[in-house]
């Protein structure tokens, strides 16, 4: 499936657009925390910025998010990070990212997703992950995505229906970025996050099961990051 949940059965219902706009806020405010709100000198903030547009995220959701992260606001919101594991049915492994400033409220939340499969305790799942840099990117005039990977240094690549992830090692995320940006490259995402060493087989049947399971993730406000080790 990828390094990063990216279900072929989704169907967009209004929570999860909901929650996707959450999501996609919050990483705004993060990535222009500390004073440094201007992309042009901020990559995590500028790909931030260009993934919320492609989504349709409003304007002005933008730039109140904008205005959180550089301290303009009178909100003194703090984000955790806080990653859970376990499996999905059919002992799918699965690690779940979340974006919080109430760790007790995501804690019992996902204790609650989590009832069709199994919660792990921390480093019970994510020994089968590897922790890697991604960056999403595309190219309006459909450049070599192979040759783009060597030149901007990546160590691999997924292509997509959509745009092309680069994966390489996490110091490396800001040089691969800045290289693919230079090379005419649109990059919509830049991040550390997780691969699975190796996929699990499911029928047809059980991956709707672990898609219906994953779903339940995506409309929760506080979910960041999904990986599933699904083949």
């Amino acid at each position: 499936m990828g390094a990063q949940w990216k279900q072929k059965w989704r169907l967009e219902s209004g929570a999860k657009r909901s929650a996707l706009f959450t999501r996609l806020a919050k990483e705004i405010v993060i990535a222009a925390k500390g004073g440094n709100g201007d992309p042009d000198s901020n990559p995590r903030l500028r790909a931030a910025l260009e993934n919320a547009r492609k989504n349709s995220v409003t304007k002005s959701t933008i730039e109140r998010a904008l205005a959180k992260g550089r301290g303009e606001t009178d909100e003194n919101v703090t984000y955790e990070t806080v990653t859970f594991e376990g499996f999905c049915p059919h002992q799918v492994p699965i690690m779940v990212e979340c974006l919080t400033e109430n760790r007790n409220r995501t804690a019992s939340d996902l204790r609650m997703l989590f009832r069709k499969g199994q919660l792990g305790g921390a480093g019970s799942v994510a020994w089968m992950f590897e922790r890697r840099g991604l960056i999403e990117a595309s190219h309006p005039a459909g450049m070599d995505a192979e040759e783009a990977a060597i030149e901007a240094g990546a160590q691999d690549l997924r292509p997509g229906e959509e745009c092309t992830e680069f994966i390489c090692d996490p110091p490396d995320v800001d040089a691969v970025n800045k290289a693919l940006a230079a090379m005419g490259w649109v990059v919509s995402s830049a991040e550390l996050g997780w691969i699975p060493k190796s996929l699990v087989e499911v029928d047809e049947a059980q991956q709707q099961d672990v898609a219906a399971f994953v779903g339940g993730f995506e409309e929760n406000d506080d979910v960041h990051r999904i990986y599933v080790a699904l083949a």
